[in-house]
């Protein structure tokens, strides 16, 4: 167990600015993926700083461990993650789901928290890639 700890230390430990980035790239992300589920009546979160908890405090560490693996691995890392977390939102109600929502009609009401994490999982390959492109452009000015 010290050296799953040891490695993830060693992960999260990078340049300040890289870490704003992610920050601020999460942050927004997170706000715009909950004011567009709200729109579209999927689901969004209880309380709008839910975005800083999840989005910051939770994906963006998981997001620099995972940094540097291959996508399908990034992914299915991911996955774990988002189901764990897509799993106790809803235990919880810290999320709602609006009821009938398209992606009840399209894919069932059982399978809405796995098709939410099957979609979130997502985020962490995508998100190192796309981070890893700013932070580039900005570095190098």
């Amino acid at each position: 167990m010290k050296e799953v700890w040891s490695f993830v230390l060693e992960k999260v430990k990078v340049d300040k600015r890289l870490l704003v980035t992610y920050c601020i790239v999460y942050f927004l992300w997170g706000l715009g993926m909950n004011w567009f589920g709200a729109q579209m009546e999927i689901a969004k979160f209880t309380f709008w700083w839910q975005v800083i908890t999840c989005y910051i405090l939770y994906m963006v560490p998981i997001s620099l461990v995972l940094r540097g693996l291959p996508f399908h691995m990034q992914y299915a890392y991911g996955l774990i993650a988002m189901g764990l977390l897509e799993f106790s939102g809803y235990a919880l109600q810290t999320s709602y789901a609006y009821p009938n929502n398209m992606l009840d009609q399209l894919f069932n009401i059982r399978n809405f928290s796995l098709g939410m994490a099957l979609f979130f999982a997502l985020y962490f390959p995508l998100g190192n890639w796309g981070v890893g492109k700013i932070y580039n452009v900005l570095v190098k000015k």
